[in-house]
C-alpha cells in the first residue's frame, strides 16, 4: 500500500524524489519520510533523514529549502499503516543501529516477530513497532562489502509479500532493491535510475521501465543495472516503453483527480474498445490464452475480485450469463482464497483487479489455477503481477488512474466484461448474429453517449440534490437486476469519500430487515433504470416512501413515470437495460463526489484508504 522511491544519478536526489512522492502519495499518507546520501565533517558520507506524520505538506515543510545538490542518492516513502500506529518513529526510511543501512519497504513481513526476538537477543535495539525496522538490521549483519549480496542473503529470512529499496553509506553510488508479490519498476533514464512502487514517481524524467520477479535483486547505479535471481545468477531483460505520458498524472484543469477521471471516462471507454471491436462487429480479444475452440468449450466462469472491480464483476456475471448463457461465480477474492476451490480444468477464471497487485486477487488466482483452471488477468497495468501469475491477460485501457477511488477504471472493466461477454455468446451461438451486431453498435456508441452526458448539465444538477442531502447522517441504496452492483458501487463512492453510513441492498431484500433503518426524511437512493424490473423497483420506492424516507431516484432519460415517485431525479444516458451500469453509476459517482465537496473532504485521500491494497 505505501508509495516508495529510490534516486541514484547525476542530479540532486531531493527533488526528484519528493516530486516522486507526490505522485505515490495516493498509496498512502499517514506519514512520509525522506533520506539523503550527504557527506560529514570527517569525509565520508551519512544519512540525512526527516520524517514526519502527517501528508507530504508536512514532509516538504520539515525538508527545508536545502536543495540536496551534494546527496549522492536518496530514498522516499510515503505510508499506509499496517504495523505500528501512526508516529514519527514508526515512518520510513528505517537504519540500522550504526545508521549505516536504510530501507524503505511496501508491504508485510510476516515473520517480523521472530526475527525481530532473534535480533533482539543478539542486543539490537528497536526504534519503532513496524515489522519493517528488521530490514536494515539483518541487512546490516549480512552485510560484508557487497550490499546486493547481503539482500540476496537475506531475502531466504523473510516470510511475507514486499518491496523495498537499500541504501548503504559505503556505497555512494549504488541502491538495491527486491520484491515479492509487491509492485516495484525500475525507471531507466540518461546517467540515472530511479526504483520506484509505481510508474508515476518517475514518469515526468523517463518512460523507460524495468519491471522485475518475484525474489529478483536488482542493483542500480548511474551507469547501469544488474539482476540477480534467488541464486545469484545474472538475468538479462530489456526496459519496456510506456505508453502513458506525463501529462496523464496531472489534473489538466479539473480541481481534483476524481473528477478529471470521471469526465475521463469516454476515453477510457474508446480505449477498451480499440480495435477489439472491428467495423464489421466481430471482436478479437488477442491475449487471453485460449483459441476460440478452448473458449467456446468453457462451460463455467468465476470471478474474483475485491471492492469496486468486485461490482464490475457482479455486472459481468449479468452480461455473460444473458448474451453466453454460462454460469458465473462472482467471488470476493479474500474469502474465496480461503475456501475450498471449486474451479478445474475446463473452468475460466477472471482475476479482475486494476492495479495487477491487489494481494486477495492474486492470491486466489494462484489457487484456481494450482487447481488446473485457466486464469486470466482483467486489469489496467501491463507488467503487473496479475499479468505474470495468469495464463492470459485481457487489459484495460483506462490510462493512468490516480484518485483512490476507482471510477474510469471501473466502467472499463465492465467494458472489457461486455466484450468477452459479446465472444462467449457468438462462439456458443446463444446469441443471433443480428443480435450479436446490434449489441456490437450499443458498445461502440456508448462512449459518445456518456461524453455527451457528461458536457451537458446534467452533472451541475446531480450538484444540486447532493447539496440539499449532504448533512443527511445516513443513506439507503436499493437497486434490482444489473442495478444491484450500481447501487453497491455508488454506496461505496460515498462511503469511501464522505465517510456516511450507507447501506446497499438488493431492492427485494430491504422488507427483510433493512427497512427497519428508514425514518421520516432518510434518503434513499435508487437505481430505476429502464428495465424489465422497472414495475418491481416501483412498488419498492413505494415502501420506502410509505415509512417517510425521500427518494433520489437514478432513472433513464426520457422517463416520464419516475417523476411521479420520486422526491429527485438522477438523469442516467438512455441504452440498452443490460447496459445501463456503464452509464448509470457515473450520475452515482457524481453524486458522491458532490456531497464529499459539500462537506469540504479531499476527495483524492480518502482517510485509512489507498489506490492499491497490496497486503492482506
Amino acid at each position: 500500500m505505501c508509495g516508495i522511491i529510490g534516486y541514484v544519478g547525476t542530479r540532486s536526489p531531493r527533488s526528484l524524489i519528493l516530486d516522486g512522492l507526490g505522485r505515490l502519495e495516493y498509496r498512502g499518507y499517514d506519514s512520509a519520510g525522506l533520506a539523503l546520501l550527504v557527506g560529514d565533517d570527517n569525509g565520508g558520507r551519512r544519512f540525512a533523514t526527516t520524517r514526519t506524520v502527517g501528508n507530504l505538506e508536512r514532509l516538504l515543510e520539515a525538508a527545508g529549502a536545502d536543495d540536496g545538490a551534494h546527496a549522492a542518492l536518496g530514498l522516499g516513502h510515503t505510508r499506509w499503516a499496517t504495523h505500528g500506529r501512526v508516529t514519527q518513529e514508526n515512518a520510513h526510511p528505517h537504519a540500522s543501529a550504526d545508521e549505516r543501512v536504510v530501507v524503505v519497504m511496501n508491504g508485510i513481513i510476516e515473520n517480523y516477530q521472530r526475527l525481530r526476538s532473534e535480533l533482539q537477543g543478539q542486543g539490537v535495539v528497536f526504534r519503532s513497532e513496524t515489522d519493517a525496522e528488521v530490514l536494515p538490521h539483518l541487512i546490516a549483519r549480512h552485510y560484508q562489502g557487497d550490499l546486493a549480496e547481503a539482500v540476496r542473503e537475506v531475502l531466504p529470512l523473510l516470510g511475507g509479500h514486499f518491496a523495498f529499496v537499500v541504501a548503504h553509506a559505503d556505497e555512494p553510488e549504488r541502491l538495491v532493491a527486491a520484491r515479492r508479490e509487491c509492485p516495484l519498476v525500475v525507471g531507466v533514464g540518461e546517467g540515472e535510475h530511479f526504483v520506484a512502487s509505481a510508474i508515476p514517481a518517475f514518469l515526468r524524467e523517463t518512460r523507460e521501465v524495468m519491471t522485475l520477479e518475484d525474489d529478483e535483486v536488482v542493483s542500480v547505479t548511474s551507469h547501469g543495472m544488474q539482476i540477480f535471481d534467488a541464486h545469484g545468477g545474472r538475468s538479462e531483460r530489456a526496459p519496456h516503453t510506456v505508453e502513458w505520458d506525463a501529462d496523464s498524472a496531472e489534473k489538466s484543469g479539473y480541481p481534483t483527480f476524481m473528477l478529471k477521471e470521471i469526465h475521463e471516462q469516454p476515453s477510457a471507454l474508446w480505449d477498451t474498445l480499440g480495435d477489439r471491436l472491428r467495423p464489421d462487429g466481430s471482436i478479437e480479444l488477442d491475449g487471453l490464452g485460449l483459441d476460440e475452440a478452448a473458449l467456446a468449450r468453457v462451460e463455467r466462469i468465476h470471478i474474483v475480485a475485491c471492492g469496486t472491480s468486485y461490482h464490475a464483476g457482479l455486472v459481468g456475471r449479468y452480461l455473460i450469463e444473458d448474451w453466453a448463457r454460462v454460469p458465473v461465480n462472482v467471488e470476493v477474492a479474500s474469502e474465496y482464497r480461503y475456501r475450498t476451490c471449486l474451479a478445474g480444468p475446463g473452468d475460466l477464471v477472471l482475476g479482475v483487479t486494476q492495479s495487477g497487485e491487489t494481494a486477495d486477487t492474486l492470491a486466489a488466482m494462484r489457487v484456481a489455477r494450482e487447481r488446473g483452471a485457466h486464469v486470466v488477468a482483467l486489469t489496467n497495468v501491463m507488467g503487473s503481477q496479475a499479468t505474470r501469475d495468469a495464463d492470459g491477460v485481457l487489459y484495460t485501457r483506462a490510462g493512468l488512474e490516480i484518485g483512490v477511488a476507482a471510477t474510469k477504471t471501473h466502467t472499463a472493466q465492465v467494458m472489457a466484461l461486455a466484450l468477452l461477454a459479446l465472444t462467449l455468446g457468438r462462439l456458443k451461438w446463444a446469441i443471433t448474429e443480428a443480435g450479436a451486431l446490434d449489441l456490437a453498435d450499443e458498445l461502440r456508441r456508448l462512449p459518445e453517449v456518456l461524453e455527451t452526458y457528461l458536457a451537458s448539465s446534467a452533472p451541475d444538477d446531480v450538484g444540486a440534490v447532493a447539496r440539499r442531502y449532504h448533512d443527511r447522517p445516513f443513506f439507503l441504496y436499493l437497486g434490482r437486476h444489473v442495478g444491484v452492483p450500481v447501487c453497491f458501487e455508488g454506496a461505496l463512492k460515498l462511503k469511501e469519500i464522505s465517510y456516511i453510513p450507507t447501506e446497499a441492498y438488493p431492492a427485494g431484500e430491504m422488507k427483510h430487515g433493512p427497512i427497519a433503518l428508514l425514518e421520516e426524511g432518510s434518503p434513499v437512493v435508487v437505481v430505476a433504470t429502464d428495465g424489465h424490473v422497472f414495475d418491481k423497483v416501483i412498488s419498492n420506492i413505494q415502501e420506502v416512501r410509505a415509512r417517510g424516507a425521500r427518494v433520489i431516484a437514478v432513472a433513464t432519460e426520457g422517463n416520464q413515470e419516475i417523476a411521479g415517485h420520486a422526491d429527485e431525479v438522477l438523469w442516467a444516458p438512455r441504452v440498452p437495460a443490460l447496459l445501463s451500469p456503464l452509464t448509470a453509476v457515473v450520475p452515482l459517482q457524481l453524486f458522491a463526489y458532490e456531497v464529499a465537496q459539500a462537506l469540504g473532504l479531499n476527495v483524492d485521500q480518502p482517510r485509512n484508504l489507498a489506490k492499491t491494497v497490496t497486503v492482506e
